[in-house]
């Protein structure tokens, strides 16, 4: 069985705990890592190194979705987040392992992320394409400065 991997590089005007916070907290990380077109909903999250975590995205045309979840394998507060991913569906099977990179740069985090083991019945550019989505949502959560009221 052959796989897909992919890898990004982004640099968001926000410090990396901001950034990292956002891959932590439930309520965030649903409002961002589904692609356009999706919703997500976080059943489980865990987040300490060998914590899981459970979750679907839905099609918010179709109603249909799928759903995953994985293991934590690695967590370096605000510098590293390894994960592992199992899509619940039979016809994608496998196991990818996706790794967070942050780093404190002059203007605020850059961001490395690696997905390998990406089913092939997935098209490596799908993925992509779904990654830049993501992280274009994470950067209108991340940079905004809003002062406290």
């Amino acid at each position: 069985m052959s796989t897909n991997n992919v890898k990004l590089h982004r640099v968001f005007a926000a410090p990396p705990e901001k950034v990292f916070r956002a891959f932590t907290d439930a309520d965030a990380y649903a409002s961002w890592l589904p692609p356009y077109g999706f919703v997500a909903k976080v059943h489980e999250m865990n987040v300490k190194e060998g914590g899981v975590y459970k979750m679907s995205f839905i099609n918010f045309s179709t109603g249909n979705g799928h759903s995953f979840g994985g293991e934590f394998l690695e967590i370096k507060p605000n510098e590293l987040i390894k994960y592992s991913d199992r899509f619940d569906d039979p016809n994608l099977p496998g196991e990818m392992i996706t790794t967070i990179k942050l780093r404190a740069v002059s203007c605020g985090t850059e961001l490395i992320a690696t997905q390998e083991g990406i089913p092939s019945a997935i098209p490596e550019e799908m993925c992509y394409l779904g990654w830049q989505e993501s992280l274009e949502k994470l950067k209108k959560l991340v940079e905004p400065n809003i002062p406290d009221a």
